[in-house]
């Protein structure tokens, strides 16, 4: 214990205990060397995560990233909305699942701390075996199991091997050598196992049909008139001219022909009589404007609709509308004119999309609003 006299005798240990003639003793020993039982430790430094400035911090996974997954990868951790996963002060191997070595070397893993610019790998000396990102606290390695001299062997598992090492800069003269510099070299192994099988995850999106393909070419219409209001039969080439009776309806369709796109929608513009067959002889009598009835008329113009629930196989191919039986006047004698009443309508085919629904609106005192997305032909078709 302290403070309590011992005894030193002579030993064959080398210890001579003897007094001076002033009365000291004096306590001898020979020195040749020691054995050291215990492991030498470096000196203590501050944790491998905290030591790591805030702006030496290089991310170590892509946000969003959680605690958990941070930490998976050998990576620091800290509540921080910039950089919450950093690299540590040391070295952190990674082998990724998609076959890749991913290196990072801080350079206070070793002491003194690494030079950086003297880390490169053993092996490999192309552009993809330099530093995908170097600073003045890191260098982070990024490269494929199968490049830059990558080693592989096979037992149970595959396993590739490479190597880091940090050049030393040694200086000479005549009498001999000296470093500064650490002894760097990190050997580095990825083993994946060459038979167990994986489960693999099959999704099937089924992707939404190709767009219609348009293309110049004729657009055929046709106006014609039915016999009734169901439009179930309709009059034929031999039957004309139709003999009606004034303020009679008259039942008139226009249709495509030769179409058989159910996205396709008939689109009637104007539709209009004449005394013949030219549909720019004088006079005229308007019957649709702009998709709607002419409201001069004090018998309007009726749009029978064509429903979804028709027996037609593509309803939106046809349109329909009642006209009342006139006859054309004499502009100057306001006698009524004898002879036929020809109609005539201009058209157009519209393909409907989110936007555009190809449908006129006709609304009250004469308000209306067109929609249509791609004219398949201009200008509109006439039909007579």
């Amino acid at each position: 214990s302290v403070g309590q006299p011992h005894p030193l005798p002579n030993s064959t240990c080398g210890v001579w205990v003897h007094q001076k003639k002033d009365g000291s003793m004096l306590v001898s020993a020979t020195y040749t060397g020691y054995f050291l039982c215990s492991p030498a430790l470096d000196a203590p430094s501050r944790s491998t995560c905290t030591a790591v400035l805030r702006s030496d911090r290089l991310p170590c996974a892509v946000l969003p990233v959680s605690r958990g997954q941070c930490e998976e990868r050998g990576c620091c951790y800290t509540p921080d909305p910039v950089t919450p996963c950093y690299y540590g002060n040391t070295v952190t191997a990674q082998c990724t699942p998609d076959g890749h070595f991913s290196i990072a070397v801080s350079r206070h893993a070793t002491l003194p701390s690494l030079i950086l610019d003297s880390v490169h790998l053993v092996g490999g000396h192309g552009g993809s075996c330099t530093p995908v990102t170097k600073t003045n606290a890191f260098v982070l390695y990024q490269f494929p199991l199968s490049a830059c001299g990558t080693t592989f062997q096979v037992q149970d598992q595959g396993v590739y091997a490479n190597e880091l090492v940090a050049d030393q800069d040694v200086r000479s003269w005549s009498a001999g050598s000296v470093t500064r510099d650490s002894t760097f070299r990190l050997h580095v192994s990825c083993s994946y196992s060459l038979r167990d099988h994986l489960p693999v995850s099959v999704q099937v999106f089924t992707l939404p049909p190709p767009p219609l393909v348009t293309q110049h070419g004729p657009l055929s219409l046709e106006l014609r008139i039915a016999d009734d209001q169901h439009y179930s039969a309709y009059y034929a080439s031999s039957d004309y001219p139709v003999v009606k009776l004034l303020r009679e309806p008259v039942f008139l369709e226009v249709r495509i022909l030769q179409r058989t796109d159910p996205n396709l929608a008939l689109i009637l513009h104007q539709c209009w009589a004449t005394p013949s067959t030219n549909p720019l002889q004088q006079p005229q009598w308007p019957i649709l404007v702009d998709g709607c009835p002419y409201e001069g008329d004090n018998y309007q113009t009726q749009l029978s609709p064509v429903g979804a629930t028709s027996v037609l196989q593509f309803p939106s191919h046809y349109q329909r509308l009642i006209v009342s039986t006139f006859t054309f006047v004499d502009s100057t004698s306001l006698q009524a004119l004898t002879g036929p009443v020809y109609f005539h309508c201009s058209a157009s085919a519209c393909v409907p999309s989110t936007t555009e629904s190809c449908l006129a609106h006709c609304l009250r005192r004469g308000n209306f609003v067109w929609s249509w997305d791609r004219v398949l032909h201009k200008p509109p078709s006439f039909c007579h």
